[in-house]
């Protein structure tokens, strides 16, 4: 028995729609496409029968199209939406967060977004993303530990004597650099402001006796001088005498009170001079001022160490950044035998 052949709806179609149209008779159609006449009559029964499903199923489909618009236009406008949100995002926080800031908001790991796109929301350059900035050398590291080794134990000390004597360390290092390190890290040094040595109107003036002299040599020049050292709970006196060419302090005392011979005739001697008025300024800034002293005792400990230091180790503009000890050579012994 031979296999009934099947056909398709796309086939069965045009047959159909040939019956309709009854141009062509049956047998026509039949002999025209093979197909036995009983055959055709059933197709265009079963087609007519569907007519009006076909037309309640164009009706959904119809009403499915609309919903489906009406989804679209809602997308649309969801996205819009978001688009503009993800804009003032975008302007307010390149706005109020810094680039480093930003930097912390980057996902590396498996973040469903690619580092392209964070960088974009971000306001960030992608580029600069793969970007590993590199550590400070070895050289940079003990330069700006030296400095702080210096500046912790004289903190009065600026660029330019820290560019001095870190010269004298054997660093390479101009005073440009040395200013760039000390602002990186947040240190300067500490000095008076201006108009700070300024003379009472009703303090009298002596008159200066030295006039057209200028130290030429040590021990060419001495000027003696007296001040006021604060302490904690009072006060003490402090009288010294300095060569000028050297700025070397040939020799101190400390005295509760101005009643010793001593200091009274240091202070009848007293010059108005620069150099000892320097010389107070940089005691009190560079020692008195900072460190509060609570006995006697603690302060001549102090200002013999720090006299030590003024002398032989403290770097002076005006001696080519030299100590005083270098420029001075002390008096001859007039001790005989």
């Amino acid at each position: 028995m031979a296999k009934q052949k099947r056909h398709s709806a796309t086939f069965k179609s045009p047959v159909v729609l040939e019956m309709l149209k009854e141009e062509k008779t049956v047998s026509q159609i039949a002999a025209e496409y093979g197909i036995h006449p009983s055959q055709l009559h059933r197709w265009k029964r079963q087609a007519l029968e569907n007519f009006p499903q076909l037309f309640t199923e164009s009706q959904a489909l119809q009403q499915q199209a609309q919903a489906h618009q009406q989804q679209l236009t809602e997308l649309y406008a969801e996205i819009g939406k978001l688009t503009t949100q993800v804009e003032w995002l975008k302007k307010n926080l390149a706005s109020t967060l810094t680039r480093d800031e930003r930097m912390t908001l980057l996902d590396r790991g498996a973040y469903p977004l690619p580092l392209t796109t964070q960088a974009a929301l971000l306001s960030l350059n992608r580029s600069s993303l793969y970007y590993r900035p590199v550590g400070p050398d070895a050289e940079e590291i003990a330069l700006k530990h030296r400095i702080d080794e210096i500046y912790t134990d004289r903190p009065f000390y600026g660029s330019r004597r820290m560019t001095a004597q870190l010269n004298h360390e054997g660093y390479a290092v101009n005073r440009k650099r040395v200013q760039r390190t000390m602002r990186e890290m947040g240190i300067w040094g500490l000095a008076p402001g201006p108009q700070t040595s300024t003379r009472h109107p009703q303090h009298p003036v002596y008159p200066y006796l030295l006039k057209g002299v200028t130290p030429a040599y040590p021990n060419h020049v001495w000027g003696i001088d007296v001040t006021y050292i604060r302490m904690v709970h009072g006060w003490l006196y402090l009288v010294a005498i300095m060569d000028w060419y050297s700025r070397f302090v040939v020799a101190w005392e400390l005295s509760e009170t101005l009643e010793l011979p001593f200091v009274l005739t240091a202070a009848e001697r007293a010059l108005d001079n620069v150099l000892t008025e320097r010389l107070w300024r940089s005691v009190k800034y560079e020692e008195v001022y900072l460190h509060d002293y609570r006995s006697p005792r603690e302060a001549r400990s102090g200002l013999s160490r720090y006299f030590t230091f003024y002398n032989y180790h403290r770097l002076h503009q005006s001696l080519g950044y030299t100590p005083p000890a270098a420029w001075y050579s002390p008096l001859p012994s007039l001790d005989r035998e």
